[in-house]
């Protein structure tokens, strides 16, 4: 996951004089997504996304992020079918935003709504939802669309708070996760991290209410357990003939080198 973009290949801001005739048709094809197999999760998120997809972390210029995994192989995304249907309950937030994304000025305090334009259900034919009405303004559904991403914005900032205190207490260790198939075969998933149990048990007593009183603790245990979810990816993989019961995921010992689609970040709209 080298990028906070990732799906995007052309976001530019929006604006009237560019996008006053255009809308933007929404639907269950999420086939933008079919090359990606990671993408950023905000800590609102760890209660749906634990049930059914693997929550790790990953580092990109001294900045963490949880994410959560789609595929074991690059440019792999296993919870989509071939029609580009979403095969789980939970949608990642996002995922949801798309085509719609916030660029961010150089000081961070001024946030622009920007579209990404290869998306194909961006269209001048008045397939879906306007973007401006007649009189220029922006429509009911950007008012939406803005304040999904101003709460996905505010979760963000939130998200990196948690990340912070997880590398203040030194919690986080590279991870590897490994799928042993029944031909000898292996795959090894390595690049992220991942809480060590041992130096959570560790902690002392004040720091660990610390965690407590700030909700960050239940959010630990849920990214530990969700990482019996590498078995569930596993079997979307490969058929039950193909690979045997052992998956594995583990931290590497320090010497080993180691939108409008939802009414709010962890919310979706009905029948998504």
């Amino acid at each position: 996951m080298p990028t906070q973009l990732l799906i995007y290949e052309n976001a530019v801001p929006v604006s009237s004089a560019r996008h006053g005739a255009h809308s933007v048709e929404v639907g269950g094809d999420y086939a933008f997504s079919r090359h990606v197999n990671a993408v950023p999760l905000m800590a609102v998120e760890f209660p749906a996304a634990a049930a059914e997809y693997a929550i790790v972390f990953t580092s990109q210029d001294d900045v963490v992020i949880p994410a959560a995994m789609l595929g074991l192989r690059g440019k792999e995304n296993l919870y989509l079918n071939e029609q580009g249907a979403w095969q789980a309950k939970y949608i990642p937030a996002f995922i949801r935003r798309y085509p719609f994304v916030f660029s961010t000025s150089r000081d961070g305090q001024t946030f622009t709504l920007c579209i990404d334009e290869a998306y194909a259900g961006v269209n001048a034919e008045g397939r879906g939802e306007r973007l401006f009405g007649a009189d220029g303004q922006p429509t009911a559904y950007v008012d939406d669309v803005l304040n999904f991403l101003r709460g996905y914005q505010s979760q963000f900032q939130r998200t990196q708070t948690f990340c912070q205190k997880l590398k203040d207490l030194g919690l986080l260790e590279p991870m590897q996760a490994q799928v042993a198939l029944t031909g000898g075969g292996r795959l090894s998933l390595t690049g992220f991290l991942a809480v060590n149990r041992q130096k959570l048990k560790d902690l002392s007593a004040d720091k660990l209410a610390e965690l407590v009183k700030a909700d960050e603790l239940e959010l630990i245990y849920m990214h530990l357990q969700s990482m019996r979810n590498f078995t569930n990816m596993r079997n979307r993989m490969f058929p039950a003939s193909e690979a045997d019961a052992s998956t594995e995921a583990r931290q590497d010992s320090p010497a080993a080198g180691g939108a409008k689609r939802g009414n709010g970040v962890a919310e979706q709209a009905a029948g998504e």
